[in-house]
Order: C-alpha cells, then structure tokens, then sequence
C-alpha cells in the first residue's frame, strides 16, 4: 500500500483490472464459478458447508455471532466495483467461491514449463506438491480466525470491532476459495483434506495448525494490529507467488484473494497508525517530550513508543519465520514446476527458469555474517523474504512521519532480518536488532530492550477495556480519518444486543 495514511480508505487497491464479473447470490453457495453445472461438485460443497458454519459457532467470534455488523460482500470480482454494504448476523454471511476472470491464452510464466498454455487441470506429475501447497495456504486462513475469536470483547470501538470482523469473514471466504479447488480438482483426497481444515485448531497440542505462526495466542489489540500489518503481508506475498501458479484455478483464486486481502493490511498500518497519534498527542498534550519515560507515559493511557517497537520486532521476527529455510529444495521445485512464482514474477528481469542463475544469501559462518552466491532456484524462499522487508518498509515510514510530525524524537525501525528467528539460517543464533552477533549472556542481558516482557504484556492487558459507545474510542487509539464506506462519525457499525 502506497497511499498516504489519510488518503486510506475502505476501497481496496487495485490488483487487476479484468471485466466485471457477477456473483450468482440465488445459489446456496454464492459464486462466480458456474457451480449449478457441475451437480456432484455442487452437492460435495453442499455437504461441507454446514460443517463450516459449526467451526464458525464455535470458534469464530466468541459472543457476537447474533450481532448485526456492518460488513461488506463481494458482488463481483472488479477492484473498481465489487462490494457491497450491510449489516448482515455472521452466521448469515454469504461465503462463496469467487475467482478472477480467465485470462484467455495465458501461458505459465515461469519454471521449466514457462511459455506453455496454462494448465486448467491438475498436472499428474505435480498433483502432491500442488495439493500440499493448497492445503497450507487453505490452513492458515481458519487459524487466524482462531487466534482472533476473543478480540470482539476488548475492541477500542465499534468501529475497531467491526473491522475485526470483516477481516474474520474474508478469512473465511479464503478457506472456502482454497476448499473448491481442493474437492473440484483432488477428488476423495482433496474432501479429506477440506474436512480436516476444518478440523486442526491454532495452538491445540495434539491437532494443531500446519505453521507455527498461527499456533501463536492473538491476546490484544496490539497484537491483531501488528498480525495485520505484518503476518498478514506474508499472505500477500504467498498469494502473490501463487497467483503466478501454472494451474490456473490457483491463480485466480490468489488474484482475487489479493483484492481482499488489501483490506487486512489497511487495518494493520491504520490501526498501528492511530495507536501512534494518540501516543504523540497525549505526549505532547502532558509536555513530556521524552519518549522513555515510559512510567509517565502510560500514565497518560497510551502505549510508549518503545514498547511499540519491542510488539513489532516479536512480530516481525515470527512472521519472517513464515517464509521457511532461505535456501530450499522444496520452494525449488515449486517453481521449477510452474506452480508458484515469485513475488511480481512478471517484472523481473530473468530469464524466468534460473537454471544457471545465484542469489545473494546472508549467512553466519564461524560467528560472521557472509554473503554466499547461492542457486537461484534454491533461494527462492530467501528473495521472498527480502521482498517481504522491503515491503513492509512503506507502512514504518508513515508511522514515522506521525512522529516527526508530533515533533518526538523517536523512530520505528526493522530489526535486522537475523534477529530472533527460529527457522532458516539464523535459527539459533543470537544476533540484536543492529545485526551484532551476541553471546547466550548478551542475549539474555539485553533481550528485555527488544522483545516485550512480562510487565509490557501485564500492562497491555490492563489497558484492553471494551469502548463501545458510538462514536467514542479507547484512549490508546485515535479515530480513523474517514469512516467506512464514508459513514459519519458516530455511525452503529455492529449492533450489540
């Protein structure tokens, strides 16, 4: 997201500009997909569906399945046009099954098939490595609804809550987008596979979600805003590979998810955003210009910028976690196989098969940092990170600007892509978010300054009391500059009974 922060608003940003297409809503199962014509798909979903609104009631929002919210739902697949608005019960929420338009003579663009008509099947060589591919995007959807069910008591507004929500349900639509392709296209395997995504629960010891990520507890508001801005632009970059996928289905799912999912990372940056401006302006309302006085700060009822950056550097350094060991076999052969490309494939100047091709990877040898020349083909997993860091810079420069704006003297800033990981690389290593390679003892004397403690997790706590007047917000968060949908200020986003 490039926009300026107040410039933000609730239209997400245009992914791709194909023809308009109509979601048939006089179905069961909404979708764009011409599902009535293929009746044994059809009854298959069919069956899965009322398992689906059972996972949803019981671990969907806990205590606000009969709340009316104001929610929107797609109506179309156009980024100029698609949605509508409504308060809707979540329950009664049309899921459904909504791809891109076909992009007619498409070919694979990347991998020892590039060039080669799209497939519209599933390639038999291929089938376990596309199925599992599926399977763990499709996973992580219904565990961040998981991770997320109590934040609705806790919400900083109605306003707050109501975007919680709208980005529990589009999490939804994703499981349900990755479930079609597994029953249309993987027969009785792809159905076993759909039932047990309904069946693994985040952080349960014996059946847990597939990445550890998604097995960590969502406690805060803090925490969901940091989830959102930055676990959630992992899944942007995982689509946008997948969106490059030589099974075509595939494609057009991500293509669209890509649309949603913009939505996700405006309320991360926003809601992080405003956490900052009510920091700044309590701070300079108390004339305390010293942004380490944490004991007056939170005084003030708001969060000091410190802690801030130490609930960013935990969620940074988790979600790098997310995009596996830099070097590969595995990512190698997704996309040698055609099936998953790499972030904005199309614009990168390569020959697009990398057969011959090296990649700069940062590794610790003998208690130095090196840079190897590593096989394309095998750092695949490593460009996407950097890509990810890269990407996630923008928002931090805007949080930044607030700062400077207010006058403090304080700046966010990105760990160094070392810091505090427990897959790849560094696993293991001991490294501070200045990229100096510590000692277990340096670790253990200056983790408290990186990562949030005891006391900063006791104190956001305290601070997580539910403000649901219309109109009003938590004293930890500034209003939005512009209300969904243009609503006015003190608009019911989510009838409470």
């Amino acid at each position: 997201m490039s926009a300026n922060p107040d410039q933000l608003t609730e239209a997400p940003e245009a992914i791709h500009s194909e023809a308009f297409v109509e979601v048939d809503y006089d179905e069961a199962i909404p979708n764009n997909v011409s599902l009535s014509s293929d009746k044994q798909l059809l009854r298959a979903l069919e069956s899965w569906q009322p398992n689906y609104i059972d996972w949803w009631k019981e671990m969907g929002p806990d205590g606000f399945q009969n709340a009316e919210v104001y929610l929107r739902t797609a109506v179309g697949v156009d980024p100029g046009g698609w949605a509508k608005f409504g308060h809707v019960k979540m329950p009664d929420y049309r899921w459904g099954i909504l791809l891109a338009p076909k992009v007619e003579g498409r070919t694979i663009p990347c991998g020892r098939h590039k060039g080669e008509p799209a497939w519209q099947e599933v390639p038999g060589e291929y089938r376990s490595l596309l199925r599992r591919l599926i399977v763990v995007q499709g996973d992580t959807e219904p565990a961040s609804v998981e991770q997320q069910r109590f934040l609705g008591k806790t919400a900083p507004s109605l306003y707050d809550m109501r975007n919680l929500f709208q980005v529990n349900v589009e999490e939804g639509r994703h499981l349900w987008a990755m479930v079609y392709l597994l029953v249309k296209y993987f027969g009785r395997d792809g159905r076993e596979e759909a039932q047990a995504l309904l069946e693994r629960r985040s952080a349960d010891q014996n059946n847990p979600r597939i990445l550890g990520a998604f097995n960590e507890r969502t406690p805060d508001w803090l925490s969901f805003f940091m989830f959102t801005y930055f676990t959630d632009r992992d899944g942007k970059m995982q689509l946008a590979a997948l969106a490059e996928s030589g099974f075509d289905p595939l494609s057009r799912s991500c293509r669209f998810m890509l649309t949603e999912e913009a939505h996700h990372l405006f309320v991360g940056e926003t809601g992080v955003g405003r956490t900052i401006e009510a920091t700044c302006k309590a701070m300079n309302a108390a004339g305390i210009k010293d942004p380490g006085d944490t004991e007056a700060i939170r005084k003030l009822g708001v969060f000091d910028l410190p802690l801030l950056q130490r609930k960013a550097n935990f969620h940074m350094s988790v979600t790098r976690d997310l995009f596996g060991s830099e070097i590969s076999s595995n990512a190698a052969e997704a996309f040698s196989a055609g099936l998953k490309g790499r972030f904005n494939e199309a614009q990168l100047k390569d020959d697009h098969q990398l057969q011959d091709a090296t990649y700069p990877v940062l590794r610790v040898v003998d208690g130095k940092f090196v840079t190897e020349g590593v096989p394309a083909l095998r750092s695949i997993n490593s460009r996407l990170l950097d890509d990810y860091i890269a990407d996630c810079q923008s928002g931090i420069d805007r949080w930044n600007k607030v700062i400077e704006k207010a006058g403090i003297n304080f700046r966010f800033t990105q760990p160094h892509k070392a810091f505090n990981r427990r897959i790849g690389e560094f696993a293991g290593q001991r490294i501070d978010p200045a990229g100096r390679i510590l000692t277990e003892a340096q670790w253990n004397d200056g983790k408290a300054q990186w990562l949030p403690g005891e006391a900063d997790l006791q104190f956001i706590a305290s601070m997580m009391t539910p403000c649901l007047e219309r109109g009003q917000y938590a004293s930890w968060i500034a209003p939005p500059r512009v209300g969904i949908n243009n609503q006015p200020g003190d608009f019911e986003y989510v009838k409470i009974d």
